[in-house]
């Protein structure tokens, strides 16, 4: 029995409108993408339903893919995964993977791609590899890919620039693949935070036949000094403060993410104890806030008058008792 045609997938009669498309195709995605969905084929779902919806969004691939559905030479299932096999005549997609998947690939500093990798059809009937056939030019689309860019976190404070380098693959004229050299400029966007993803739509793999490239999905990775620790949008910084600042109270300077900012140590602070300006961590949509941890150096006993001044203080507090 033939496999389901697009329209089919989609569940849409063939005269339906471009709106009537687009509007099932939202319904089906939420439906069945793997990070909401519980359905064992969740994955092959929305690559049909995604595949199908290639072709039916495109006015020129439409026109191309009705008229094969309509060609009586075409077998009995006509076009796209809906042939029962090879040598009856029709034309079929192989080893499409998943578009929404994610990517495992990720390192330290900079970005690779993993497992690069262009899923194509083949036609049953004498088509190339390329995925095109003897009835026309249709191909997959490519595969997405995902990899890993390491920016500054004054970058994200402010938004950049940033220029990187990498191998693409290119689909050749013939059906293989080549890699070319590219430069690609990226816009680091002002607020981002850690592990959230930059698309760049067609940077991904060489699609088969006619078909578009996959998109290329950035992970962002956050580069900071050791003393800073970021959760989603807030900073947290450890600052280092003397005894008499923290005991006594005072304003002071400090070099934040956010620029440098005056701020008042209140008296008798503590090691650990934690200062939140608020507002001042990742300017996100919903900014996050920046916390000062105070940290106490005392300083190196290194000469007399050092020396004096800390049998001073011991006598001075002489009548404090500690607990340990």
């Amino acid at each position: 029995m033939a496999e389901k045609n697009y329209y089919d997938i989609l569940g849409v009669k063939k005269d339906a409108t471009d709106a009537e498309i687009k509007k099932k195709y939202r319904k089906l995605v939420r439906q069945y993408h793997p990070d909401v969905s519980d359905a064992p084929d969740a994955d092959n779902k929305i690559a049909e339903i995604n595949n199908a919806y290639e072709t039916l969004r495109d006015k020129d691939k439409r026109a191309e893919y009705d008229a094969m559905l309509n060609n009586p030479f075409a077998g009995q299932s006509g076009f796209g995964g809906q042939s029962a096999g090879a040598g009856q005549g029709g034309f079929r997609w192989e080893d499409i993977k998943d578009q929404f998947g994610e990517g495992e690939a990720y390192g330290d500093g900079g970005f690779r791609f993993d497992d690069i990798f262009s899923a194509f059809g083949r036609g049953a009937r004498g088509g190339s590899a390329s995925g095109q056939s003897q009835y026309g030019g249709f191909g997959s689309q490519g595969q997405d890919q995902h990899a890993e860019i390491t920016v500054d976190l004054s970058s994200v404070y402010s938004g950049d620039d940033y220029s990187i380098k990498l191998n693409v693959p290119v689909r050749q004229p013939n059906g293989s693949v080549d890699y070319e050299n590219k430069t690609l400029k990226i816009k680091i966007p002002k607020g981002i935070t850690d592990g959230k993803q930059i698309r760049l739509a067609g940077q991904g793999a060489a699609g088969g036949g006619r078909g578009k490239n996959g998109d290329l999905f950035l992970k962002v990775k956050i580069r900071h000094a050791d003393n800073i620790r970021i959760e989603g949008a807030d900073i947290y910084q450890t600052v280092n403060i003397a005894p008499w600042e923290a005991a006594l109270g005072e304003k002071i300077n400090v070099s934040t993410p956010a620029g440098t900012l005056g701020v008042t140590i209140p008296k008798n602070s503590k090691s650990g104890s934690n200062l939140r300006l608020k507002g001042k961590g990742i300017p996100a949509k919903q900014a996050g806030d920046l916390y000062l941890t105070l940290n106490i150096i005392n300083p190196n006993i290194n000469n007399d008058q050092a020396v004096k001044a800390y049998e001073a203080l011991k006598q001075a507090f002489s009548d404090i008792s500690i607990e340990r």
